[in-house]
Protein backbone atom coordinates (compact mmCIF):
# COMPACT_ATOMS: atom_id res chain seq x y z
CA UNK A 1 0.00 0.00 0.00
CA UNK A 2 1.12 3.32 -0.43
CA UNK A 3 2.23 5.93 2.03
CA UNK A 4 -0.75 8.48 -0.03
CA UNK A 5 -3.23 5.62 1.01
CA UNK A 6 -1.84 4.75 4.40
CA UNK A 7 -2.10 8.41 5.28
CA UNK A 8 -5.47 8.51 3.98
CA UNK A 9 -6.72 5.25 6.12
CA UNK A 10 -5.22 6.36 9.41
CA UNK A 11 -5.67 10.18 9.45
CA UNK A 12 -8.15 11.00 6.85
CA UNK A 13 -5.72 13.65 4.77
CA UNK A 14 -5.17 13.04 0.66
CA UNK A 15 -1.97 14.37 1.00
CA UNK A 16 1.30 15.19 2.88
CA UNK A 17 2.80 18.59 3.80
CA UNK A 18 6.32 19.79 2.79
CA UNK A 19 8.98 16.96 4.40
CA UNK A 20 6.10 14.68 6.05
CA UNK A 21 6.89 11.90 2.92
CA UNK A 22 10.56 12.61 2.48
CA UNK A 23 11.00 11.94 6.67
CA UNK A 24 8.51 8.92 6.96
CA UNK A 25 9.88 6.87 4.01
CA UNK A 26 13.83 7.33 5.48
CA UNK A 27 12.78 6.23 8.58
CA UNK A 28 10.49 3.16 7.12
CA UNK A 29 13.91 2.11 5.79
CA UNK A 30 15.73 1.92 8.92
CA UNK A 31 17.46 5.36 8.54
CA UNK A 32 17.93 7.97 11.45
CA UNK A 33 16.60 11.24 10.52
CA UNK A 34 16.46 14.80 11.49
CA UNK A 35 13.72 17.30 10.38
CA UNK A 36 13.95 20.82 10.92
CA UNK A 37 10.19 21.64 10.00
CA UNK A 38 8.35 25.18 10.94
CA UNK A 39 5.61 25.60 13.56
CA UNK A 40 2.46 23.87 12.41
CA UNK A 41 4.29 22.04 9.35
CA UNK A 42 2.92 18.48 10.86
CA UNK A 43 5.92 17.16 13.13
CA UNK A 44 3.80 14.70 15.28
CA UNK A 45 2.71 12.80 11.95
CA UNK A 46 6.47 11.64 11.02
CA UNK A 47 6.36 9.88 13.97
CA UNK A 48 2.78 8.99 13.89
CA UNK A 49 2.03 7.22 10.94
CA UNK A 50 5.59 4.95 11.41
CA UNK A 51 3.91 3.81 14.77
CA UNK A 52 0.97 2.39 12.92
CA UNK A 53 3.19 0.84 9.93
CA UNK A 54 5.08 -0.78 11.54
CA UNK A 55 2.66 -1.37 14.24
CA UNK A 56 4.81 -1.32 17.74
CA UNK A 57 5.49 1.53 20.24
CA UNK A 58 7.28 4.72 19.50
CA UNK A 59 8.98 6.47 22.17
CA UNK A 60 8.81 10.04 22.31
CA UNK A 61 11.63 11.79 24.10
CA UNK A 62 10.01 15.48 25.28
CA UNK A 63 11.13 18.17 27.07
CA UNK A 64 8.30 19.61 29.15
CA UNK A 65 5.80 17.84 31.09
CA UNK A 66 2.76 20.07 29.69
CA UNK A 67 4.11 19.24 25.97
CA UNK A 68 3.69 15.43 26.99
CA UNK A 69 0.17 16.06 28.17
CA UNK A 70 -1.21 18.24 25.39
CA UNK A 71 0.05 15.30 22.95
CA UNK A 72 -1.01 12.53 24.57
CA UNK A 73 -5.20 14.45 25.16
CA UNK A 74 -4.72 15.18 21.81
CA UNK A 75 -4.33 11.66 20.50
CA UNK A 76 -7.45 10.40 23.10
CA UNK A 77 -9.52 12.97 21.32
CA UNK A 78 -8.80 11.40 18.32
CA UNK A 79 -9.11 7.95 19.47
CA UNK A 80 -6.00 7.08 19.76
CA UNK A 81 -5.93 5.13 23.85
CA UNK A 82 -3.04 3.63 23.56
CA UNK A 83 -0.74 6.97 24.75
CA UNK A 84 0.98 7.74 27.90
CA UNK A 85 3.26 9.86 29.46
CA UNK A 86 5.63 8.61 32.19
CA UNK A 87 5.82 12.12 34.10
CA UNK A 88 5.62 12.80 37.35
CA UNK A 89 1.74 13.75 37.40
CA UNK A 90 1.51 9.89 37.56
CA UNK A 91 1.54 8.50 41.64
CA UNK A 92 3.92 5.39 42.31
CA UNK A 93 0.83 3.04 41.78
CA UNK A 94 -0.04 4.30 38.17
CA UNK A 95 3.28 4.89 37.30
CA UNK A 96 4.05 0.63 38.27
CA UNK A 97 0.84 -0.15 36.32
CA UNK A 98 1.97 1.77 33.27
CA UNK A 99 5.46 -0.18 33.35
CA UNK A 100 4.07 -3.47 33.99
CA UNK A 101 1.59 -2.79 30.96
CA UNK A 102 4.15 -0.82 28.48
CA UNK A 103 4.09 -3.25 25.89
CA UNK A 104 0.16 -2.36 25.35
CA UNK A 105 1.08 1.34 24.54
CA UNK A 106 1.44 2.97 21.12
CA UNK A 107 3.00 5.93 22.17
CA UNK A 108 4.84 6.43 24.81
CA UNK A 109 6.33 10.26 26.26
CA UNK A 110 8.94 10.46 28.79
CA UNK A 111 11.46 13.30 29.82
CA UNK A 112 14.96 12.60 29.33
CA UNK A 113 15.33 12.81 33.53
CA UNK A 114 13.42 9.88 33.38
CA UNK A 115 14.39 7.93 30.29
CA UNK A 116 17.75 7.98 32.38
CA UNK A 117 16.67 6.07 35.45
CA UNK A 118 17.70 2.30 35.70
CA UNK A 119 14.66 0.89 36.05
CA UNK A 120 12.93 3.00 32.83
CA UNK A 121 16.05 1.83 31.27
CA UNK A 122 15.48 -1.53 31.92
CA UNK A 123 11.72 -1.81 30.91
CA UNK A 124 12.20 -0.09 27.66
CA UNK A 125 14.87 -2.11 26.82
CA UNK A 126 12.13 -5.07 26.79
CA UNK A 127 9.97 -3.40 24.37
CA UNK A 128 10.23 -4.31 20.03
CA UNK A 129 10.26 -0.32 19.97
CA UNK A 130 9.59 0.82 15.86
CA UNK A 131 11.17 4.70 16.23
CA UNK A 132 12.52 6.55 18.87
CA UNK A 133 11.85 10.56 18.66
CA UNK A 134 13.87 13.31 20.53
CA UNK A 135 10.93 16.08 20.13
CA UNK A 136 12.13 19.39 20.64
CA UNK A 137 15.46 18.22 19.60
CA UNK A 138 17.17 21.82 19.56
CA UNK A 139 17.20 21.35 23.21
CA UNK A 140 20.17 19.33 23.56
CA UNK A 141 22.10 21.71 22.42
CA UNK A 142 20.55 25.23 24.09
CA UNK A 143 19.21 23.34 27.47
CA UNK A 144 21.45 20.36 27.76
CA UNK A 145 24.90 22.04 28.46
CA UNK A 146 23.71 24.16 31.29
CA UNK A 147 20.60 23.17 32.62
CA UNK A 148 19.30 20.00 32.03
CA UNK A 149 22.68 17.13 31.44
CA UNK A 150 20.33 14.48 31.55
CA UNK A 151 19.81 15.87 27.47
CA UNK A 152 23.50 14.93 27.10
CA UNK A 153 22.84 11.11 28.07
CA UNK A 154 20.22 10.23 25.63
CA UNK A 155 22.42 8.59 23.42
CA UNK A 156 24.01 6.52 26.00
CA UNK A 157 21.50 4.72 27.76
CA UNK A 158 20.05 3.39 23.91
CA UNK A 159 20.82 0.03 22.81
CA UNK A 160 23.64 -0.58 20.22
CA UNK A 161 20.83 -2.42 18.20
CA UNK A 162 18.15 0.38 18.70
CA UNK A 163 15.39 1.36 16.22
CA UNK A 164 15.73 4.77 13.90
CA UNK A 165 15.95 7.76 15.67
CA UNK A 166 13.84 10.64 14.90
CA UNK A 167 14.97 13.98 15.93
CA UNK A 168 12.85 16.85 15.45
CA UNK A 169 12.73 20.44 15.73
CA UNK A 170 11.64 23.63 13.97
CA UNK A 171 14.42 25.85 14.70
CA UNK A 172 18.51 24.61 14.70
CA UNK A 173 21.73 25.92 13.64
CA UNK A 174 24.79 23.73 12.03
CA UNK A 175 26.04 23.63 15.84
CA UNK A 176 23.03 22.57 17.47
CA UNK A 177 22.90 20.18 14.77
CA UNK A 178 26.50 19.07 15.18
CA UNK A 179 25.39 18.61 18.92
CA UNK A 180 21.92 16.61 18.04
CA UNK A 181 24.07 13.99 15.57
CA UNK A 182 27.00 13.78 18.58
CA UNK A 183 24.81 13.43 21.68
CA UNK A 184 22.21 11.32 19.89
CA UNK A 185 24.79 9.10 18.01
CA UNK A 186 23.02 9.12 15.00
CA UNK A 187 24.60 6.88 12.17
CA UNK A 188 24.53 8.48 8.52
CA UNK A 189 21.25 10.78 9.40
CA UNK A 190 19.03 11.56 6.68
CA UNK A 191 18.29 15.45 7.17
CA UNK A 192 15.27 17.60 5.59
CA UNK A 193 15.63 21.39 6.50
CA UNK A 194 12.70 23.47 5.79
CA UNK A 195 13.14 27.35 5.23
CA UNK A 196 12.85 28.76 8.95
CA UNK A 197 11.05 31.30 7.57
CA UNK A 198 7.61 32.14 8.12
CA UNK A 199 6.27 34.48 5.79
CA UNK A 200 2.63 35.03 7.44
CA UNK A 201 4.76 36.85 10.60
CA UNK A 202 5.29 40.55 10.29
CA UNK A 203 8.23 41.35 12.79
CA UNK A 204 7.73 45.39 14.03
CA UNK A 205 10.38 46.31 16.51
CA UNK A 206 10.02 49.93 18.59
CA UNK A 207 13.29 51.44 20.16
CA UNK A 208 12.40 53.74 23.47
CA UNK A 209 14.60 56.59 25.23
CA UNK A 210 13.67 54.92 28.83
CA UNK A 211 11.69 51.53 30.11
CA UNK A 212 8.99 53.83 31.38
CA UNK A 213 7.80 54.66 27.97
CA UNK A 214 7.98 50.92 26.64
CA UNK A 215 5.98 50.60 29.45
CA UNK A 216 3.74 53.31 28.45
CA UNK A 217 3.44 52.37 25.00
CA UNK A 218 2.57 48.68 25.82
CA UNK A 219 -0.45 49.26 27.62
CA UNK A 220 -1.42 51.57 25.39
CA UNK A 221 -1.05 49.15 22.81
CA UNK A 222 -2.52 45.89 24.07
CA UNK A 223 -5.73 48.40 25.17
CA UNK A 224 -6.14 49.21 21.94
CA UNK A 225 -5.43 45.89 20.08
CA UNK A 226 -7.23 42.97 19.40
CA UNK A 227 -5.49 39.73 20.65
CA UNK A 228 -4.95 36.44 21.07
CA UNK A 229 -1.51 37.32 22.39
CA UNK A 230 1.33 36.47 24.19
CA UNK A 231 4.12 39.05 25.58
CA UNK A 232 7.39 37.53 27.35
CA UNK A 233 9.19 39.08 29.27
CA UNK A 234 12.80 37.94 31.15
CA UNK A 235 11.26 37.78 34.63
CA UNK A 236 8.88 36.70 37.09
CA UNK A 237 8.79 39.72 38.73
CA UNK A 238 8.06 41.94 35.36
CA UNK A 239 5.71 39.03 34.46
CA UNK A 240 3.46 39.78 37.32
CA UNK A 241 3.89 43.85 36.92
CA UNK A 242 2.71 44.04 33.68
CA UNK A 243 -0.16 41.57 33.66
CA UNK A 244 -1.73 43.40 37.01
CA UNK A 245 -1.73 46.71 35.48
CA UNK A 246 -2.93 45.49 32.11
CA UNK A 247 -6.23 43.54 34.75
CA UNK A 248 -6.42 47.21 36.05
CA UNK A 249 -6.69 48.19 32.83
CA UNK A 250 -10.02 45.90 31.53
CA UNK A 251 -7.94 43.00 30.18
CA UNK A 252 -8.47 39.72 29.94
CA UNK A 253 -4.52 39.09 31.43
CA UNK A 254 -2.91 36.36 33.42
CA UNK A 255 0.81 35.79 33.67
CA UNK A 256 2.40 32.64 33.74
CA UNK A 257 5.98 31.95 34.76
CA UNK A 258 7.87 28.43 36.15
CA UNK A 259 7.04 30.09 39.71
CA UNK A 260 3.33 29.26 39.77
CA UNK A 261 2.43 25.62 40.69
CA UNK A 262 1.92 22.91 38.07
CA UNK A 263 -1.62 23.03 38.27
CA UNK A 264 -2.60 26.51 37.93
CA UNK A 265 0.60 26.72 34.89
CA UNK A 266 -2.14 24.32 33.11
CA UNK A 267 -4.94 25.81 34.04
CA UNK A 268 -3.92 29.24 32.79
CA UNK A 269 -2.45 27.45 29.51
CA UNK A 270 -6.18 25.94 29.31
CA UNK A 271 -8.10 29.12 29.51
CA UNK A 272 -5.83 30.42 26.80
CA UNK A 273 -6.36 27.94 24.14
CA UNK A 274 -10.10 27.87 24.97
CA UNK A 275 -10.58 32.13 24.41
CA UNK A 276 -11.14 32.62 28.30
CA UNK A 277 -8.01 34.83 28.10
CA UNK A 278 -6.79 37.20 25.92
CA UNK A 279 -3.21 37.64 26.54
CA UNK A 280 -0.43 35.65 28.77
CA UNK A 281 2.19 37.74 29.77
CA UNK A 282 4.82 35.21 30.47
CA UNK A 283 8.46 33.95 30.74
CA UNK A 284 9.98 31.61 28.45
CA UNK A 285 8.40 28.64 30.00
CA UNK A 286 5.37 29.52 28.18
CA UNK A 287 4.72 28.51 24.26
CA UNK A 288 6.55 25.23 23.50
CA UNK A 289 3.63 22.80 22.87
CA UNK A 290 0.77 25.20 23.56
CA UNK A 291 -1.25 24.12 20.42
CA UNK A 292 -3.36 27.89 19.61
CA UNK A 293 -3.48 28.28 16.33
CA UNK A 294 -4.87 31.82 16.05
CA UNK A 295 -1.93 33.87 18.12
CA UNK A 296 -2.29 36.77 16.30
CA UNK A 297 0.72 39.26 18.43
CA UNK A 298 3.38 38.22 20.09
CA UNK A 299 5.41 41.21 21.67
CA UNK A 300 8.51 40.91 23.52
CA UNK A 301 9.22 43.18 26.28
CA UNK A 302 12.73 43.51 26.20
CA UNK A 303 15.38 41.77 23.60
CA UNK A 304 15.64 38.22 24.52
CA UNK A 305 18.87 36.53 25.04
CA UNK A 306 19.75 34.70 21.86
CA UNK A 307 18.33 34.20 18.08
CA UNK A 308 17.35 30.83 18.51
CA UNK A 309 14.83 31.93 21.74
CA UNK A 310 13.23 34.91 19.56
CA UNK A 311 12.40 32.94 16.55
CA UNK A 312 11.23 29.51 18.39
CA UNK A 313 8.67 32.30 20.44
CA UNK A 314 7.66 34.35 17.68
CA UNK A 315 7.26 31.02 15.57
CA UNK A 316 4.01 30.80 18.30
CA UNK A 317 1.92 33.24 16.14
CA UNK A 318 0.50 32.77 13.10
CA UNK A 319 -0.04 28.46 13.31
CA UNK A 320 -3.69 28.48 11.62
CA UNK A 321 -1.32 30.32 8.25
CA UNK A 322 -3.07 33.64 8.74
CA UNK A 323 -1.40 37.12 9.26
CA UNK A 324 0.43 37.66 12.42
CA UNK A 325 2.69 40.11 13.98
CA UNK A 326 5.70 39.72 16.42
CA UNK A 327 6.78 43.61 17.67
CA UNK A 328 10.65 43.29 19.59
CA UNK A 329 10.76 46.64 22.27
CA UNK A 330 14.02 47.76 23.11
CA UNK A 331 15.22 50.00 25.20
CA UNK A 332 18.97 51.38 25.39
CA UNK A 333 20.22 48.67 29.22
CA UNK A 334 18.00 45.78 27.76
CA UNK A 335 21.23 43.83 26.72
CA UNK A 336 22.31 43.69 30.33
CA UNK A 337 19.24 42.16 31.17
CA UNK A 338 19.67 39.59 28.33
CA UNK A 339 23.49 38.94 29.80
CA UNK A 340 22.47 38.35 33.39
CA UNK A 341 19.73 36.46 32.57
CA UNK A 342 21.61 34.45 29.99
CA UNK A 343 24.27 33.10 32.79
CA UNK A 344 22.26 32.97 35.82
CA UNK A 345 22.01 29.28 35.96
CA UNK A 346 25.81 28.70 35.30
CA UNK A 347 27.74 27.63 38.55
CA UNK A 348 30.31 30.58 39.90
CA UNK A 349 33.86 29.66 40.56
CA UNK A 350 33.26 29.56 43.83
CA UNK A 351 30.32 27.29 43.81
CA UNK A 352 32.85 25.16 41.58
CA UNK A 353 35.36 25.04 44.27
CA UNK A 354 33.41 24.63 46.94
CA UNK A 355 31.76 21.33 45.14
CA UNK A 356 35.24 19.72 45.08
CA UNK A 357 36.06 20.97 48.67
CA UNK A 358 32.88 18.63 49.95
CA UNK A 359 33.91 15.80 47.83
CA UNK A 360 37.68 16.18 49.74
CA UNK A 361 36.06 16.01 52.80
CA UNK A 362 33.99 13.15 51.83
CA UNK A 363 30.85 15.25 51.96
CA UNK A 364 27.98 14.54 49.61
CA UNK A 365 28.18 17.54 47.10
CA UNK A 366 24.36 17.95 47.55
CA UNK A 367 24.34 19.14 50.79
CA UNK A 368 25.75 22.43 49.11
CA UNK A 369 21.64 22.83 48.36
CA UNK A 370 20.67 22.17 51.90
CA UNK A 371 23.38 24.54 53.09
CA UNK A 372 22.35 27.66 50.84
CA UNK A 373 25.33 27.92 48.83
CA UNK A 374 23.78 27.02 45.39
CA UNK A 375 20.09 26.23 43.28
CA UNK A 376 19.09 22.53 42.51
CA UNK A 377 19.13 24.27 38.51
CA UNK A 378 22.53 24.97 39.55
CA UNK A 379 23.72 22.03 41.02
CA UNK A 380 22.45 19.81 38.63
CA UNK A 381 24.52 21.27 35.95
CA UNK A 382 27.37 21.50 38.13
CA UNK A 383 27.20 17.71 39.14
CA UNK A 384 27.39 16.37 35.54
CA UNK A 385 30.28 18.27 34.44
CA UNK A 386 32.44 17.67 37.58
CA UNK A 387 31.55 13.77 37.51
CA UNK A 388 33.37 14.24 33.89
CA UNK A 389 36.54 16.25 34.50
CA UNK A 390 38.58 17.87 37.01
CA UNK A 391 38.28 21.15 38.36
CA UNK A 392 40.29 23.13 36.63
CA UNK A 393 38.61 21.66 33.10
CA UNK A 394 35.20 21.99 34.61
CA UNK A 395 35.81 26.14 35.26
CA UNK A 396 37.43 26.18 31.50
CA UNK A 397 34.20 24.13 30.33
CA UNK A 398 32.33 27.08 32.11
CA UNK A 399 34.06 29.77 31.49
CA UNK A 400 33.52 28.73 27.18
CA UNK A 401 29.78 28.91 27.87
CA UNK A 402 29.25 31.75 29.15
CA UNK A 403 31.47 33.16 26.48
CA UNK A 404 29.00 31.66 24.18
CA UNK A 405 26.19 33.18 25.75
CA UNK A 406 27.53 37.01 25.91
CA UNK A 407 28.12 36.09 22.17
CA UNK A 408 24.68 34.98 21.61
CA UNK A 409 23.00 38.21 23.45
CA UNK A 410 25.48 40.24 21.06
CA UNK A 411 24.03 38.25 18.06
CA UNK A 412 20.72 39.15 18.87
CA UNK A 413 21.52 42.70 19.72
CA UNK A 414 22.94 43.41 16.65
CA UNK A 415 19.81 42.58 15.20
CA UNK A 416 17.67 44.49 17.06
CA UNK A 417 20.00 47.92 16.29
CA UNK A 418 20.48 47.35 12.79
CA UNK A 419 18.84 48.53 10.12
CA UNK A 420 18.58 46.07 7.55
CA UNK A 421 15.49 43.51 6.82
CA UNK A 422 14.63 42.08 10.20
CA UNK A 423 13.50 38.53 8.42
CA UNK A 424 17.00 38.69 6.34
CA UNK A 425 19.03 38.36 9.26
CA UNK A 426 16.68 35.89 11.35
CA UNK A 427 16.93 33.53 8.06
CA UNK A 428 20.49 34.21 7.93
CA UNK A 429 21.13 33.56 11.37
CA UNK A 430 20.41 29.92 10.78
CA UNK A 431 22.81 29.27 7.52
CA UNK A 432 19.34 30.31 4.78
CA UNK A 433 18.88 32.56 2.17
CA UNK A 434 15.64 34.38 1.80
CA UNK A 435 14.29 33.83 -1.32
CA UNK A 436 11.02 35.59 -1.13
CA UNK A 437 9.93 38.82 1.21
CA UNK A 438 6.27 38.79 1.75
CA UNK A 439 4.37 42.43 1.64
CA UNK A 440 4.69 44.54 4.93
CA UNK A 441 7.55 42.00 5.67
CA UNK A 442 9.00 44.15 8.64
CA UNK A 443 10.07 47.66 10.19
CA UNK A 444 12.88 47.91 7.94
CA UNK A 445 10.93 46.99 4.93
CA UNK A 446 7.65 48.79 5.99
CA UNK A 447 4.53 47.55 7.51
CA UNK A 448 1.13 49.34 7.52
CA UNK A 449 0.21 48.02 10.92
CA UNK A 450 -3.42 48.82 10.68
CA UNK A 451 -3.55 45.88 7.96
CA UNK A 452 -2.69 43.17 10.86
CA UNK A 453 -4.00 44.82 14.04
CA UNK A 454 -7.81 45.00 14.87
CA UNK A 455 -9.48 47.29 17.06
CA UNK A 456 -9.71 45.99 20.59
CA UNK A 457 -13.20 44.96 21.11
CA UNK A 458 -13.89 44.61 24.38
CA UNK A 459 -16.20 41.19 24.69
CA UNK A 460 -14.33 39.41 28.38
CA UNK A 461 -14.51 41.03 31.50
CA UNK A 462 -11.05 41.25 33.22
CA UNK A 463 -11.67 39.06 35.84
CA UNK A 464 -10.18 35.78 34.29
CA UNK A 465 -9.32 33.37 37.50
CA UNK A 466 -5.54 32.90 37.81
CA UNK A 467 -5.76 29.61 39.86
CA UNK A 468 -7.46 26.80 39.22
CA UNK A 469 -9.11 26.64 42.61
CA UNK A 470 -10.63 30.44 42.36
CA UNK A 471 -12.13 29.05 38.69
CA UNK A 472 -13.76 26.29 41.44
CA UNK A 473 -14.53 28.67 44.06
CA UNK A 474 -16.56 30.93 41.12
CA UNK A 475 -18.21 27.81 40.06
CA UNK A 476 -19.65 27.14 43.45
CA UNK A 477 -20.42 30.62 44.23
CA UNK A 478 -22.14 30.65 41.18
CA UNK A 479 -20.68 34.06 39.97
CA UNK A 480 -20.05 32.56 36.67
Amino acid sequence: MQLEQLLQTHFGYPSFRPGQKEVIGQLLDGRDTVALLPTGMGKSLCYQLPGYIFNKPVLIISPLLSLMQDQVDQMKQFGEKRAVAINSFLNRNEKKLVLDTLHRYRFIFISPEMLVQPQIIQRLNRLDLALIVVDEAHCISQWGFDFRPDYLKIGEVLKEDRPPILALSATATEKVLEDIRRFLKMRDPFEYIHSVDRPNIRFGKKVFQTREEKMEWLLDHVTQTEGPGIIYTRSRKRTDEIAAQLLQLGISVSSYHGGKEAEDRQFIQQQFIEGALDWIVATNAFGMGVHKENVRQIIHDTMPSNVADYMQEVGRAGRDGKDAIAILLYSEGDEEVARFIAGEDLPSETQMELYEEYRNRKVDPKEMIQDGFISETTFRVLHYWMGLYPLEEVKSIFRKMMNEKYRSVDEMLRIVKSDRCIREQLVEYFGQTLKDKPEHCCEHCGIDYQQFLLPRQDTKAATAPSTWQMRLRQILLGTD
